[in-house]
């Protein structure tokens, strides 16, 4: 091994406001925060997602390649309607294919059930 993950890095004018979208969407605590990085992860010693400040970041235009997406996460829920929803409630945006949406920065995600081999989503997370 030469070394292992630390952080995807989403680029983003607001990191603050992408940060606390994910920190909901995931239930996961914002670890750290400056004005131009902040980071949501289990803890403050783990891998997670970083956001970071790009002044001309430009968001994707999916499908349309005009702005081809940068990155796009798949994140694994238990009932997908009731997941929509609650994206939908916390500023996601919908896009054109199967449970697809764009977080507040235009990154497209994708809503995906769980796979019976992996564990329940409320087993991953701490009471």
């Amino acid at each position: 091994m030469i070394g292992r993950l630390h952080h995807v890095v989403l680029d983003c004018p607001d990191p603050l406001a992408l940060a606390t979208f994910y920190s909901r969407l995931l239930g996961d605590p914002i670890t750290y925060a400056s004005d131009d990085w902040v980071v949501v992860s289990t803890s403050s010693q783990a891998s997670g997602l970083a956001f970071q400040l790009a002044r001309d970041h430009r968001r994707p235009t999916w499908p349309d390649l005009a702005v081809p997406q940068q990155i796009h996460l798949d994140v694994m829920v238990e009932d997908i309607a009731a997941a929509t929803l609650q994206v939908l409630e916390l500023g996601a945006t919908p896009l054109d294919g199967d449970d697809v949406f764009a977080d507040p920065a235009g990154h497209p995600f994708c809503l995906v059930k769980r796979p019976g081999w992996a564990p329940p989503i409320a087993a991953d997370r701490p009471s």
